[in-house]
């Protein structure tokens, strides 16, 4: 099995879960037990100094709280990219990893940005690879500006066009509703 770890999932058009529809999905594990990642084109409506102010000072007061997935909402996902020489528990790609429990003062500073995720999105062992089989998900590699971007709602078309291919660019030119074309 080859891991997908620091990879993108783009849902393709055969996804019509409304938890996953049109999402961009940062792999952060995947081995024989499952995978695990986060949503990176999902904005909450509510800033990290409101729900969860003890993070505030990773990513700035007002920075918004993004929608990682439907497993355990209420918990809190960092991922971080870090100042070179520093790491984390679960390195995902390149500077770039997920900030497991309390995030001290020694961490923090090792934080150059961060985004704060309200849960995950998860796969049971095989469920992944079977999604993938049935062209649920494109794989592409990840780069930090995808974590990071300042246009969320656009992810998902920018890294179809990214991946390239007839396929791909026609699927990010899809309306989300084609019955009203």
């Amino acid at each position: 099995m080859r891991s997908l770890r620091g990879s993108l999932l783009i849902a393709g058009a055969g996804l019509i879960d409304p938890n996953f529809r049109r999402t961009v999905v940062l792999v952060g594990e995947h081995n024989v037990d499952g995978a695990l990642g986060v949503v990176l084109n999902r904005v909450a409506p509510v800033a990290v100094g409101e729900a969860v102010p003890s993070l505030a000072g990773l990513t700035g007061p007002d920075e918004r709280v993004f929608v990682g997935g439907p497993v355990q909402p209420e918990a809190a996902v960092i991922v971080a990219e870090l100042e070179p020489g520093q790491e984390t528990e679960v390195m995902v790609f390149g500077s770039i990893g997920f900030l497991t429990g309390a995030v001290d003062a020694e961490a923090a500073a090792g934080v150059r940005r961060a985004r704060v995720f309200a849960g995950y999105a998860g796969w049971g062992p095989g469920q992944l690879e079977m999604e993938l089989e049935e062209s649920s998900w494109i794989v592409e590699p990840a780069l930090p500006g995808d974590v990071f971007t300042e246009d969320p709602d656009g992810l998902w078309r920018e890294v179809l066009r990214r991946k390239g291919g007839t396929e791909h660019e026609l699927l990010g030119l899809m309306p989300v509703d084609p019955g009203l074309n």
